[in-house]
């Protein structure tokens, strides 16, 4: 593990004093002239944002009690906790205009989504502008600080460090905040839910949206501390803060403040408070500014200290945001900079067939690189549903691990696919290495949301500060009457998410080879590991065992793997076709090209994204008749995709049309085993395409 040696370990030391007035004075003097002269420039300031007008205090408070090797996950309001941890006003306005040297993210991501690694400021990792998608990537981030803790394997002068994940109330009904909620307290994580609450969802009013608070609403999670406070009072706010902090840093357990707060701007530059607001006037009563004059005042700041301070803060944001404005934008080639982290597996490593291995089956495969990975990497864990001590994985592909590597490291979640894929962005953050499990490949979308919004934009539009580094694995494909929802196939839906990779295995050295690559890639894999194919037991599957690789066998994401050659001969006889698949597709192209002997070539994809094209147009160049099959329906599918650029870039070496085959367009795989073996493709299917495209 790596330690950044040059944070400040020391928390801010002000006191609630004059000097902590004036500070809060000038910084919340500079917010209010930011959202001003956002609102006068609106031709400039045209990009959508919002302001924390109404919530500067509590904002304020909860920076000045944070120390630099905290993290944090502000949201889209939260300006003024940004100004209170030592932003500066410029800083804030380049991101506001998009500029180049906005320091979050380039110009790529809106105002207020910062993504930060200063040693002087709290951490602040990628996170998405989907409203309390934030919870779970932020409670990731405890939950792999907690496991760091406990195993001594971070800096022992940051063994206090906390969370804070800020939120609005609208957010907190979001179905995935009680994900994280639900975490949090299970595991007893240090992380602070910091709630500000000014009673509107856009326009929708609290009584419209919500039974309850969010600090009633907590009441329902057993272990979770709870703390109700004053948003508009800074003393308050800072006093009850600091105890609350105080409080999570030494019982390193969950915590939610609720602060009642005005909203006295806009929600947001596109929706303006003239439009549907009704009672600015009762929230204007509890204004912070009032709040925070009064206290300087009591303790002898004059009037004119304060005036002098407000004048200062509007000529120096004027000031800075004539810079900002003039500032350059980004560089229109860096548009495709960070899609994609660098990967350190550029080629194949490690002995596939060593001298003296026996024959294993697929799941065996995956069970011991991940044994592997975990015997040598501390930082790597392994956690979903049913992978536990008790049960060891649904199809026992994590079997033996918990006794093994501890029930820490290893251990099963809620029925939480949303938790399982999108912690693993908060857990990257703090530099550990998750290898997540999601029981069927049917049971992924409630995770999907996470694995787009928060995964796979994070390298991107944090301008590479934080590549996800996990490794999701989605058991998949039809076998054995699963029925409609233990059936599905469904990278088709996966692969167009950009900032992701996608493999998919078809034996058992090739799933040992790309688990290891996966663990060493630098950006979220998802994994498809076909059931039908784990044991060898479907007929026609023998050949997926293999010889068990050595330990350092590694596969580089992207490079296909030719399966089975044709002859020579029937190249130059014109004779030959290729067949372009992958997965259990494999198997069945096996099995059908036995009935034409050395006429054809099978690729095996082995990565979709990556897709190693240059392998498929060779292929297609060499035989100039291909199938492209797939498990899934074809209508939209990954294999259209790929047999329209074989058109696009093969077509004058075509002699006959590209041929997909595929699953039936059905909504889902049905219960009885004799309709599943209709809908699904097989050898027979394939050898009568192979012998129609061969006689075209």
């Amino acid at each position: 593990m790596q330690f950044n040696k040059n944070k400040q370990l020391q928390a801010k030391t002000i006191t609630p004093n004059k000097a902590l007035l004036l500070k809060a004075l000038k910084d919340i003097f500079n917010a209010r002239a930011m959202a001003d002269i956002y609102d006068e420039n609106r031709t400039i300031t045209s990009y959508v944002h919002s302001t924390s007008r109404g919530h500067e205090s509590v904002q304020l408070a909860m920076a000045y009690n944070l120390k630099s090797t905290d993290w944090v996950a502000p949201y889209y309001r939260d300006e003024s906790l940004l100004l209170g941890i030592g932003m500066q006003p410029y800083e804030l306005m380049l991101q506001l205009l998009a500029k180049k040297d906005d320091p979050f993210s380039g110009g790529r991501t809106y105002y207020s989504h910062p993504s930060l690694l200063d040693s002087d400021k709290p951490n602040m990792a990628h996170q998405s502008s989907a409203t309390g998608m934030q919870a779970i990537p932020t409670t990731g981030i405890a939950h792999g600080l907690q496991y760091l803790k406990n195993n001594k394997l971070i800096d022992p002068e940051s063994d206090d460090n906390i969370v804070v994940c800020s939120i609005g109330d609208g957010s907190m009904t979001e179905g995935e905040v009680s994900e994280a909620l639900q975490m949090a307290v299970l595991h007893q994580l240090p992380i602070i839910y910091f709630v500000q609450d000014n009673d509107w969802g856009i326009s929708a009013s609290g009584d419209e949206m919500r039974a309850m608070d969010a600090y009633e609403f907590g009441a329902g999670f057993k272990g979770l501390k709870r703390k109700r406070i004053n948003g508009s009072d800074f003393e308050e706010c800072y006093k009850e803060i600091g105890k609350s902090i105080k409080w999570v840093r030494k019982n390193q357990k969950p915590m939610l403040i609720h602060a009642k707060v005005p909203l006295l701007g806009h929600h947001t530059s596109g929706v303006r408070k003239e439009w549907y607001r009704d009672d600015l006037e009762e929230h204007q009563k509890v204004d912070p500014l009032a709040f925070l004059t009064k206290s300087a005042l009591n303790i002898g700041i004059t009037e004119q200290e304060i005036n002098d301070i407000k004048d200062e803060a509007i000529a120096f944001i004027a000031a800075q945001f004539k810079d900002a404005v003039n500032a350059p934008d980004p560089d229109l080639d860096s548009v495709q900079h960070h899609i994609l982290a660098p990967t350190p597996i550029t080629e194949e490593g490690g002995n596939r067939s060593p001298s003296g291995s026996e024959k294993i089956i697929m799941v065996d495969a995956a069970l011991h690189a991940v044994d592997e990975i975990l015997a040598k990497h501390p930082e790597a864990l392994l956690y979903g549903q049913d992978v536990g001590i008790r049960l060891g994985g649904v199809f026992r592909e994590a079997a033996t691990l918990a006794q093994k590597h501890g029930t820490h490291r290893v251990f099963n979640t809620p029925i939480q696919e949303a938790y399982i894929i999108g912690s693993t962005a908060g857990m990257s953050a703090v530099g550990l290495k998750p290898i997540v499990e999601v029981q069927f490949a049917d049971y992924i979308w409630p995770g999907v949301n996470q694995l787009v919004t928060e995964l796979s934009k994070s390298t991107y539009l944090s301008g590479g500060k934080f590549p996800v580094q996990s490794v999701i694995r989605i058991p998949t494909g039809a076998y054995g009457g699963g029925g409609p929802y233990h059936s599905g196939t469904n990278e088709s839906s996966i692969l167009p998410i950009k900032g992701i990779k996608v493999v998919y295995p078809s034996n058992a050295a090739d799933m040992k080879g790309l688990m290891k690559s996966a663990f060493y890639d630098p950006n979220p894999v998802v994994m498809f590991e076909h059931k039908g194919i784990y044991w060898s037991k479907v007929p026609g599957t023998e050949d997926a065992k293999s010889i068990e690789p050595n330990e350092d066998y590694i596969i580089p994401l992207g490079k296909a793997r030719t399966h089975l050659e044709a002859s020579l001969e029937m190249i130059e006889n014109g004779e030959s076709i290729s067949i372009i698949t992958y997965g259990m597709g494999i198997w069945w192209a096996s099995n059908a090209a036995k009935k034409f002997k050395n006429q054809v070539e099978i690729v095996d994809l082995r990565t979709l994204n990556p897709c190693d094209d240059e392998a498929i147009f060779k292929s297609v160049k060499k035989h100039n008749k291909v199938i492209v099959l797939t498990e899934e329906t074809l209508n939209n599918s990954f294999a259209q995709a790929i047999a329209g650029r074989i058109q696009q870039e093969c077509f004058r070496f075509l002699d006959a049309p590209v041929k997909c085959i595929g699953s039936l367009d059905v909504p889902a795989i049905p219960l009885n085993k004799e309709l599943e073996k209709v809908i699904l493709p097989n050898e027979d299917k394939v050898a009568a395409a192979i012998e129609t495209l061969l006689n075209y």
